[in-house]
């Protein structure tokens, strides 16, 4: 099965309005920080002498609240030792390390289109709100959200929390609204309130997995997303 031209020909279907309000992810999907997250778990690891581990499995927790995150890494480890990591990996993350994070091609153009065409914009992202609030005011693109939600005021994915509260707020019906993510936490999320949801392929979890959560459309980049959100609202 040739799966961009399937995704392709979905782009090009036209279909009727839909969706008033688009759900993002941030990590991964707006923002291409892969490689910052994971200096700053195995950072983090090296300096509270926890085993280093390989950029591969350190990557594989995008997406989750720092504290599961660092449980799912290691699950052994006590309270004070997980506060240590959490304290270790936002120093790292946010003052120390010089790997460069930058948002995904396509990005803010899309961010605007979806904007001038009247949708309700949100965040949904496992990231702490220090962490996010830092990102947004770095890009300028808090200019462009609605709502915002972190674990610090909801739930850690894939509890459908985040969402929910997002939907409240908004005062949209759970089929008015769509989550854009990277992940299978960010799939099982939707999933879980039977949320429409889009895989991106360019982030940390691989296309196959993505797919098992049955997504409306699994695409290659913002600029494919751009195209295919604009035939569903």
């Amino acid at each position: 099965m040739d799966l961009r031209r399937d995704n392709m020909q979905e782009i090009n279907k036209s279909s009727a309005a839909r969706y008033r309000a688009v759900i993002f992810d941030w990590d991964g999907t707006l923002m291409n920080s892969e490689a910052r997250i994971v200096d700053a778990i195995q950072t983090a690891a090296r300096e509270t002498g926890l085993p280093v581990l390989s950029y591969h499995d350190s990557k594989q927790i995008i997406g989750l609240s720092l504290e599961n995150a660092i449980l799912g890494l290691y699950p052994d480890l006590n309270q004070s030792q997980v506060v240590a990591m959490s304290e270790a990996y936002t120093q790292c993350f946010l003052e120390e390390s010089n790997v460069d994070m930058v948002p995904f091609d396509g990005a803010e153009a899309l961010l605007l289109n979806l904007k001038q065409q009247g949708l309700k914009l949100a965040i949904a992202t496992g990231k702490s709100r220090k962490g996010l609030n830092a990102v947004l005011a770095e890009t300028g693109f808090g200019v462009y959200f609605d709502m915002t939600r972190t674990p610090v005021e909801s739930a850690s994915k894939p509890d459908p929390l985040m969402l929910t509260q997002i939907l409240e707020e908004f005062g949209l019906k759970v089929s008015e609204a769509v989550m854009i993510g990277d992940t299978t936490f960010d799939m099982e999320m939707a999933q879980n309130i039977d949320m429409d949801r889009v895989a991106l392929s360019h982030g940390v979890h691989q296309t196959e997995v993505l797919q098992s959560f049955n997504p409306k459309a699994t695409l290659d980049s913002l600029n494919e997303l751009n195209m295919w959100l604009m035939n569903h609202i």
